[in-house]
């Protein structure tokens, strides 16, 4: 199940209307787009590739991609959803590939093995007990950060879409070209996952 075909898109979402004036040439309407969608993708690519300076270039190749399809855009859905359409199947080639690179470098690299269970060097404390101390706003966004990077790739955008978007699972499955279903599963597992990784601290009492 996906959005409602006999949704007027165009009357119902400004961003669509920018995107057909995109489509008829004009230069400022596309510019608008990027203004108001720049930092939202870049935050979703940085949480998936983990590299700030390469969700920047990915941005930049989503928006590159949309510019390109102005010719062919139907306004069939929210203007999010189509855009981060883009952005999940940029973001999907874009983890292939470091994959790929990983294959040839396993062991080099320090952040891929921080990531292998990103939350064991940060839970543990030099004497090798649980940390009882509060921790500080920091340390707590990158323990979230490190419980969410462990998620595979589908649970993390599925996160990443309903997190930050505040998109409906309606969305997040065309986004994804999953089922309404399967996106409720990924989620309900994706809670789970983050639940069990994140359990110790809320025995322990800590809170951000």
């Amino acid at each position: 199940m996906i959005d409602n075909p006999k949704v007027d898109y165009q009357a119902a979402d400004p961003d669509v209307r920018l995107m057909l004036q995109v489509c008829d040439g004009d230069a400022a309407a596309f510019e608008e787009l990027v203004l108001r969608y720049q930092a939202r993708l870049i935050r979703v690519l940085d949480n998936m590739v983990h590299n700030r300076h390469r969700a920047e270039e990915l941005a930049q190749d989503v928006f590159l991609r949309v510019f390109r399809a102005r010719s062919t855009y139907t306004p069939d859905a929210r203007f999010a959803t189509w855009l981060f359409t883009i952005a999940h199947n940029v973001a999907h080639n874009a983890l292939r590939s470091s994959a790929r690179c990983r294959e040839v470098n396993v062991g080099s690299d320090k952040k891929a093995a921080m990531t292998t269970k990103p939350l064991d060097m940060m839970a543990v404390a030099p004497s090798g007990l649980m940390p009882v101390r509060q921790l500080d706003q920091v340390e707590m966004s990158e323990m979230v950060r490190g419980a969410i990077d462990s998620l595979n790739e589908r649970q993390r955008m599925a996160v990443l879409l309903s997190r930050f978007e505040h998109m409906s699972y309606n969305d997040i499955a065309r986004t994804m070209g999953l089922s309404v279903p399967a996106v409720k599963s990924l989620l309900s597992r994706a809670r789970e996952n983050l639940s069990e990784i994140l359990k110790p601290y809320v025995q322990q009492g800590i809170r951000p």
